[in-house]
């Protein structure tokens, strides 16, 4: 049952000092100290760190908040999407060279045909980013399934397969694809069939049933338009509990690390195993080969160029993502350390440079 899935879940990540796993603790004292530093300076509001090596948690603190505060990912949320989708390619229900097509038949034209499944993951499918109308669909609140309508008729950016460019409204559909195949909607699909198998107790698609005031508030630019920000913003309830599955998840560092530790232990954690060791290599394999911009299913890897946050000092194997409410969590197979850095400080302030200089600090701790 879940109760012991839960058990078996804390048994696995266990705390240590950082010299039981090769580690200085020193260093891992100077990663700390640089978000120390900007909370309070009052440049980050809020922040929470996790470091952990074989399977040992060696830093586990937070800055302004409780370590086990909750925080809304951003686009940490894309590569979990991507593993929803690929339990279905496990289980023969979807394949990744399927046509896009075959899930939305209106799906045509302008070589909309050769869209594949893998395309919508690997961020070469030739869709955008944001939608043109991404504003005002926004502010008119509109449901997630008008922004799937406006995404199979929205032009596309270059010929599916031939470029890279990082897109929101390919996991859009990824999404979409799970609800259809499975007939229940994608919060409720990651939660049966991830979260709490894993013991993800305080992850969700949405809000999860609870409550904005409860959770880490998400800074904004003081330019912002303060009505835009009320209706749609990042702290307001349309956005926190849309669920959009390019960005919509809430989590801790805690139970991402026990998503990454998952990844390093080949699928498998605390005696559950949740993925095959094929989908774990296939997801974490560079699926462009050729395109200049290496990206595995969901997860991006340490050779990318866009969106890497996961710093300097990791090896070419390393995998991860960032988000831009200011997250990032990554995990390298080569020396076995996972790290999760959230805070709410939006990203594209200093372009993800504090989670750059602290993932750089927490990779130079490994002795």
């Amino acid at each position: 049952g879940v109760l012991l899935a839960g058990v078996c879940a804390a048994a696995q990540l266990r705390r240590d000092v950082p010299s039981a796993v090769g580690m200085s603790a020193e260093q891992l004292k100077r990663a700390s100290a640089l978000l120390a530093a900007e909370v309070e300076s009052g440049r980050v509001g809020a922040a929470s760190l996790l470091v952990a090596r074989r399977g040992r948690i060696v830093l586990d603190k937070g800055f302004g908040v409780p370590a086990d505060a909750v925080f809304l990912l951003a686009s940490i949320t894309k590569p979990v999407t991507a593993c929803a989708l690929m339990l279905l390619v496990e289980r023969g229900q979807v394949g990744l060279s399927d046509p896009v097509n075959l899930y939305f038949p209106e799906f045509t034209g302008e070589e909309r045909e050769k869209i594949r499944v893998r395309d919508l993951l690997s961020h070469t499918s030739g869709l955008p980013d944001m939608l043109p109308e991404n504003t005002e669909l926004r502010r008119a609140h509109a449901p997630l399934s008008e922004f799937v309508n406006r995404t199979l008729k929205t032009p596309l950016l270059f010929p599916p397969g031939t470029s890279f460019r990082y897109q929101s409204m390919g996991t859009l559909l990824a999404g979409t694809i799970v609800e259809k195949v499975t007939g229940q909607p994608l919060r409720e699909f990651e939660k049966k069939e991830m979260f709490e198998p894993l013991g993800m107790k305080d992850s969700s698609l949405g809000l999860g049933g609870r409550k904005v005031a409860d959770l880490v508030p998400c800074m904004t630019s003081p330019k912002a338009n303060k009505a835009d920000e009320e209706r749609f913003g990042p702290n307001s309830d349309y956005w926190r509990d849309m669920g959009h599955p390019w960005g919509g998840m809430h989590s801790t560092t805690a139970d991402l690390a026990i998503l990454l530790q998952t990844f390093l232990d080949g699928g498998t954690y605390g005696g559950t195993r949740l993925f095959s060791p094929a989908t774990v290599a296939q997801m974490i394999r560079n699926q462009n080969e050729g395109l200049n911009n290496p990206w595995g299913l969901g997860w991006a890897l340490a050779p990318s160029r866009a969106w890497n946050a996961l710093g300097d000092l990791v090896s070419a194997r390393a995998f991860g993502h960032a988000g831009a409410t200011g997250t990032v969590a990554w995990a390298d197979p080569e020396t076995k350390l996972l790290c999760v850095i959230l805070t709410n400080r939006p990203y594209g302030s200093d372009s993800g440079r504090l989670l750059r200089r602290v993932s750089n600090a927490v990779a130079a701790a490994v002795e």
